[in-house]
């Protein structure tokens, strides 16, 4: 059973700092992309920041220069280095795994959620 758990959320002032982690189990974490998202209250689901299998990274344009997604395929975890952090990202994180199955759709896990909360 694959297993994504989110660590590290927590309430911050604004310009603030915190680190999530991701911890996964049940699955050949090397093989998968990994990354985060955030939902705010009322607001869709949004993409944060993601990480390949290679390494290779992108980010919301709003996380440019803030935010840095990182992976320790050893220990199975991913992590979310969050810097400057701005009432705006207050929202729940999640963290989620993929990979494309043999015949094209992707496979996709979620975590359970942290809450992250920037006050001002």
């Amino acid at each position: 059973q694959v297993q994504l758990v989110e660590s590290g959320g927590g309430l911050v002032q604004a310009g603030g700092s915190l680190r999530l982690s991701c911890a996964g189990s049940g699955l050949t974490f090397g093989s998968y992309a990994m990354g985060w998202y955030r939902q705010a209250p009322g607001k869709q689901r949004e993409l944060v920041a993601r990480i390949s299998k290679g390494g290779s990274t992108n980010y919301a344009d709003s996380m440019k220069g803030r935010f840095t997604i990182s992976r320790d395929n050893s220990k199975n975890q991913v992590y979310l280095d969050m810097n400057n952090l701005e009432p705006a990202d207050t929202a729940v994180y999640y963290c989620y795994a993929e990979r494309p199955l043999p015949l094209g759709p992707l496979q996709t896990f979620w975590g359970q959620g942290t809450q992250v909360t920037v006050s001002s």
